[in-house]
């Protein structure tokens, strides 16, 4: 069977002088493509299953294996390859996107975040740390973890002059209904950080990106959205350690 796709290189090994694909499609989400002899110099397989690199691919699939036959690069990323910083973010988003994208499903959306992402990372047109909290609260959302935010857990209140959120359940709650035990398991989120939150969650993909927050606010989004990927998943990730060892 031959499939022809467009997708984007989430990780590589080599083995000699081939490479193990793991790619995010459009049409089968997730899947593992053998490249042969695309680690030679003199291969038009090279750059295009780099790692984040976006390609079309030709795929034949045969005793369940999948084997690049040929692929052509549609975007490289130069500029993200060129600063170490971005790099290291956008090698988080592709673990990200490899830990939590479906297998043998249709991952459109998926694809499209994340190629915007790094289009918006590459470009400098938004803050790094904006882009990192909405790939991990979107991709969340998209993956089955979509929290809970329209209003407090227990009054239904959409405001209050306190709202907190919680990282393990994903809820509100407002300053008026929380108990002490609460203080301990939830943070305290300013207005701005939480109406950011909800357009992250619910707003439709045209308009994603189209939103801005202070220092202090971007500041304080990472840190919820973070800690509520953290609590999802129950770990970490080595490429965000990496990439927090490079911004501390």
């Amino acid at each position: 069977m031959q499939l022809t796709t467009n997708g984007i290189v989430l990780s590589t090994q080599k083995t000699g002088d081939d490479r193990i694909l793991t790619l995010l499609t459009a049409e089968l989400g997730v899947l593992t493509a053998y490249a042969n002899g695309a680690n030679r110099i003199k291969t038009r397989l090279n750059a295009s299953t780099e790692l984040l690199s976006y390609s079309s691919f030709v795929i034949f699939k045969s005793r369940g294996r999948s084997v690049v036959d040929s692929a052509d690069s549609l975007h490289i990323f130069f500029k993200i390859r060129e600063d170490i910083e971005k790099l290291a973010l956008a090698s988080y988003f592709a673990e990200l996107v490899k830990e939590l994208s479906p297998a043998k499903e249709q991952a459109k959306a998926q694809l499209s975040l994340i190629l915007n992402s790094l289009n918006f990372l590459e470009n400098g047109k938004r803050d790094k740390r904006l882009l990192k909290s909405l790939m991990e609260l979107r991709f969340l959302t998209l993956s089955g973890y979509m929290p809970s935010l329209v209003a407090c857990r227990e009054c239904a209140c959409f405001e209050a002059d306190e709202m907190w959120f919680s990282p393990q359940n994903g809820d509100l709650i407002c300053g008026g209904c929380q108990k002490e035990e609460d203080r301990h398991a939830c943070v305290y989120i300013s207005a701005g950080v939480l109406a950011a939150m909800r357009h992250i969650i619910y707003s439709p993909p045209e308009k994603l990106f189209s939103f801005t927050l202070s220092s202090g606010g971007l500041d304080m989004l990472g840190g919820v959205s973070e800690r509520f990927f953290k609590m999802q998943l129950e770990k970490t990730l080595p490429t965000l350690e990496f990439y927090q060892s490079l911004t501390r």
